[in-house]
Formats: structure tokens, sequence, C-alpha cells
């Protein structure tokens, strides 16, 4: 489903298939989670994670995010992959892959409370859950999530060189593209890790998800 406020400018640049847009929610690694409280607009950059066709997000039980039951919801991953030099400064831009997502919060309870916080503990790191301990009582107390199920979603992707005016060409300017490259360092252990512990299988995984 693709509203009429979703249809963007750049058409051209608009996908709106499910595994082109999945794919921008499954390696981004912040939303901007948009909506309105006692009638101010509010962006608030947030960790989430994707089950289906669902958005989990997550805070604490007592912030604003969690009343936001019933309302409408607005959720947003962009990927920057590349600054676009051109020789004029209009038609400088940028390479990236954008994900925009519609639909209703809902809070989420019972046991799918606990799966949703495992959801986003795994999409930072895939497989961490499995690794800790289960989270106590008075911790899922606190913790409470919100789940967007997705009513509309659109992705736009730019990509390749700048596009230039003929006249501009013929020049000695540089034009081409910056790479911005996305990647997961070596894990930093803390004062608490026994040394020589080996880092564990999730901070692999997450690292060979931005390896090309």
């Amino acid at each position: 489903m693709v509203p009429d406020y979703a249809k963007a400018r750049q058409g051209k640049r608009a996908h709106y298939d499910e595994e082109t847009i999945h794919a921008i929610l499954d390696t981004g690694l912040v939303g901007h989670v948009g909506f309105v409280s006692q009638e101010r607009p509010m962006v608030m950059p947030m960790a989430y994670a994707r089950v289906g066709s669902t958005l989990y997000l997550h805070g604490a039980s007592k912030t604003r995010l969690m009343g936001l039951d019933g309302q409408k919801m607005c959720v947003t991953v962009t990927q920057l992959t590349g600054i676009v030099a051109a020789r004029s400064s209009f038609h400088h831009s940028v390479n990236y892959r954008c994900a925009v997502v519609h639909g209703t919060a809902r809070k989420v309870t019972d046991d799918e409370h606990e799966k949703a916080l495992n959801a986003i503990t795994d999409h930072l790191l895939p497989g961490r859950s499995g690794e800790l301990r289960a989270m106590t009582p008075q911790e899922l107390k606190a913790t409470g999530v919100i789940a967007l199920d997705i009513n509309a979603a659109s992705a736009k992707i730019r990509t390749g060189p700048p596009v230039e005016d003929a006249d501009d060409l013929p020049s000695s300017l540089w034009g081409g593209v910056v790479p911005v490259v996305t990647a997961l360092g070596t894990g930093i252990q803390d004062a608490h890790t026994p040394e020589g512990t080996l880092p564990p299988p999730s901070i692999r995984k997450a690292q060979a998800k931005f390896i090309a």
C-alpha cells in the first residue's frame, strides 16, 4: 500500500517492494521515530528490530513513547553510502538508502514482550540474546515495548556519480563519489572480562553484516 503522502518527488528513486524495504531495515542500526505528543511533533533516534511486518521499539516503561498505544507513528532508517561531488553546488548530492514506515503504535504485552526485547538485542548483535542470562521480572517490568505493525512503507535509493549540466563537463574540476563506509571495529573488552576471552559469535556476526 502506498498512500499519496508517501509518493516521492524523485519517483525514479522510489521502491515499494518488501524485499528492498526489509533489506534496508535489517541492516540499519538506528531508526528515527516520529510521533505527536501533547500536540508537539517529536523525532527520537532509537534501536529497533523487524520481525515479519512488525517493527519493535523499546524504552523505559514510563517514557512518552510507551503512552502512544493506538496513535499513528512513522519510522525512518537511512544509510549514507557516498558524498556525490559535482562541478556545481547545485548538483552536489549524497548516495543513500532510506526506508520510511507508517503504522499505528501497539503496546506489547505477554509473551510477545520478551520476544520483542530479544529481537532488538539480536538486531544489533545477531544471536546475542542466546549468550546472556534471562531478563529478571524487574527488568522486564521496567522496559516497555511498542510495536509498529507496518501499514505502508516506501524506500528511496540514490546511487552513482553526479548528474551534471553538459556545459559544466569540459572542466578541470574533480567530480565523482566519495564513499561512506559503515563498519564495526574490533570489540574492546571491559575491565571485568577475563584476559584471553574471545569475542562472542554475536559480535562476529554483527561485523559480517557490513562486509561487502
